[in-house]
């Protein structure tokens, strides 16, 4: 660790996602936010924060195991039923869908003028959002969706550029990504791993017809998180306050 980014460690550590009480979840798809951070949610929702969810695409293309004709418009209407019965069981009754197409069949500024009403309306003091500097990432919709959150995270505070999309600001304090490699805070979520297994395979059966490696996946980073943060199950995020957010290129490393 270099000494500029030691200092900055200890002068201007990454916020502590619990400290906050509103608090928007971002998918690029129906099962994403399950995926990287259903637990967390979960345990937010139960001590009595506000939770949001916001699902961007409609899933269309998402699966390997629908029944032969359910495709297209009709496997969309499914997803979207299965985003509520799981948001319903993970405790968040405010979920909320952009109407744009799995597959990247969008431009990625509408994406980004969507999310920003949603974040006008909703006002949450932390976003949550797939890590779209991941090097490994491929799709595109979780790259577009990473990048417009992150974007938008910074600019929302700003007056003038929200009032440029005819919006309000909103005094974002952090952005969390999910599905990262380079975590930097933990989110205690013992008692919360089984919730979020269900909010899955009871929920998103389109997808998940039966438990499969994504189970033991998540039941595997949930100890390794644990470990890292001396606890039996945990998820980890990458945090950036509004000060590691602009100029600051060590809080990237």
């Amino acid at each position: 660790m270099s000494l500029t980014k030691l200092v900055l460690h200890f002068a201007a550590p990454p916020p502590r996602i619990e400290s906050f009480q509103r608090f928007l979840f971002v998918g690029p798809h129906p099962d994403d936010i399950e995926i990287g951070a259903g637990a967390t949610a979960a345990k937010l929702a139960s001590t009595g924060k506000d939770v949001c969810f916001l699902i961007c695409t409609d899933g269309r293309y998402g699966t390997d195991h629908a029944p032969v004709g359910l495709s297209g418009d009709r496997l969309a209407a499914v997803r979207k039923r299965e985003a509520a019965a799981s948001a319903a069981l993970l405790g968040v009754r405010d979920l909320r869908f952009l109407p744009f197409s799995d597959g990247g069949f969008y431009e990625p500024e509408a994406l980004q003028r969507g999310i920003a009403a949603v974040i006008a309306d909703f006002r949450p003091e932390v976003i949550f959002a797939p890590d779209p500097c991941v090097a490994s990432e491929c799709h595109t919709d979780h790259l577009n969706v990473g990048e417009a959150a992150r974007r938008l995270a910074c600019f929302a505070p700003n007056p003038g550029i929200m009032a440029a999309m005819g919006l309000t600001p909103v005094n974002v304090q952090a952005l969390a990504y999910y599905m990262t490699a380079k975590p930097n805070r933990y989110v205690n979520t013992t008692g919360y791993l089984a919730r979020q297994l269900h909010s899955i395979y009871d929920c998103h059966k389109s997808q998940f017809p039966e438990r499969d490696a994504v189970a033991t996946y998540l039941k595997l980073r949930a100890a390794d998180f644990g470990l890292r943060s001396f606890c039996t199950c945990a998820e980890g995020f990458r945090i950036l306050g509004k000060t590691q957010m602009h100029c600051l290129p060590e809080a990237g490393r």
